[in-house]
């Protein structure tokens, strides 16, 4: 059922809009009256504009009187401030005999913002490099600030006051480790069967062709299985980080979750930090095995040496300590992935854009802390004798 909205039958109707302008000493007048409402039909304003211009040839002041107004909405003060605009600047409305309201409508209507004036700096070398720096130096803190809500996160986690669903977690576990060891294994292989083939051809000039086992065993093991995986948990885990919490910046998800209470980074950067941390050293692990088997495929296949001989000299010269060393480096890289992934997708922009350049800085963000972690931990146990 519907309810049409009308004025009573009975009701008297509204008198028509109307004007007058008659000239006085020093000006003129605009005597408006009647109803000047949207469903009245109402004077064209040039007749007004006309009106006044041969009332006051010369210019001057032309004093509105409303006190013959009746009811009246936003067409009045539009009407006045067309006319003010029309007539200046030689002819100057006078308000001060309208209905307060309407002359605070038409002062609001023809305010406006002030231009700047102020002289832009000149663009040079120099101050790029000091935007460059202060842009830097914010983004610094900001991810220092960041840092320090993980690290509150992880304690309500170690406590058990953590706001984290184990659905997450395990998906997120499931994302990064199994459907990462394609990948991961094909890499490793031929980074496996380089560095065997590479590193043969100088031993082969002393004869000691034996020794690619202790060169890809312990490479591998130590060094360069935590270093590929890194950057391929970061190319692949890390930038999908990024992309899934930009684009939940984007539609406002996160700030649903602050809205609720939920700490965004202990629901949504804490599964996925500890599923890297969990995964990276299993990833680890698997790869140093698929590199060494790669380099035992080029061993066996181009420079005859037998499977037994590959083997015993492998377990000969691979230590704990060589496998404890590659674990932590894959879990600290892991760590700086899962850091830097979900960093960037809380600092994502409202754009499609923001969410690719996201997406992209965090895949840089990754592989330069990965690079730098790695220089600095390896002189760090090579100082330590480890």
């Amino acid at each position: 059922m519907v309810f049409l909205l009308r004025r009573n039958v009975t009701d008297p109707p509204l008198p028509p809009p109307r004007f007058a302008i008659d000239a006085r000493p020093g000006g003129a007048r605009l005597a408006l009256g009647g109803a000047w409402r949207r469903d009245q039909a109402r004077p064209a304003p040039a007749a007004i504009v006309q009106a006044a211009r041969s009332a006051l040839p010369g210019g001057g002041t032309l004093e509105v009187d409303g006190s013959a107004l009746g009811p009246w909405d936003g067409t009045l003060p539009a009407l006045l401030r067309e006319l003010a605009d029309a007539l200046a600047p030689s002819i100057v409305l006078d308000l001060a005999a309208l209905p307060a309201g309407a002359a605070r409508l038409v002062a609001l209507a023809g305010a406006s913002v002030p231009p700047d004036k102020r002289t832009p700096p000149p663009d040079n070398f120099f101050r790029r490099i000091g935007q460059s720096t202060l842009d830097r130096l914010a983004d610094g803190r900001e991810f220092l600030r960041y840092l320090g809500e993980i690290i509150l996160a992880l304690g309500a986690f170690l406590g058990g006051r953590a706001r984290m669903r184990r659905n997450d977690f395990w998906w997120v576990v499931q994302e990064v480790g199994p459907q990462a060891f394609p990948i991961v294994t094909l890499i490793s292989l031929l980074v496996g069967l380089i560095l065997a083939y590479m590193g043969a051809q100088q031993l082969a000039m002393f004869g000691a062709q034996i020794y690619i086992a202790d060169l890809v065993g312990i490479g591998m093991v130590r060094e360069i299985a935590a270093l590929m995986t890194g950057i391929v948990v970061a190319g692949r885990s890390g930038a999908a980080f990024a992309a899934q919490l930009g684009t939940m910046q984007v539609n406002q998800e996160i700030d649903a979750f602050r809205t609720w209470g939920i700490p965004p980074v202990e629901f949504l950067v804490l599964p996925r930090l500890l599923a890297l941390v969990v995964m990276m050293p299993l990833l680890t692990l698997y790869a140093g095995l698929v590199g060494v088997l790669g380099g035992a495929l080029v061993a066996l296949t181009i420079f005859d040496i037998g499977a037994f001989e590959y083997y015993h000299q492998t377990l000969a010269a691979l230590t704990l300590t060589h496998m404890a060393v590659g674990l932590f480096k894959g879990t600290l890289y892991g760590s700086l992935v899962a850091l830097a992934g979900c960093v960037r997708g809380l600092q994502c922009g409202r754009s499609a854009q923001a969410v690719g350049e996201a997406t992209t800085s965090a895949v840089v963000t990754s592989i330069l802390f990965i690079v730098v972690a790695a220089s600095l931990t390896t002189i760090v146990f090579q100082k330590l004798g480890i």
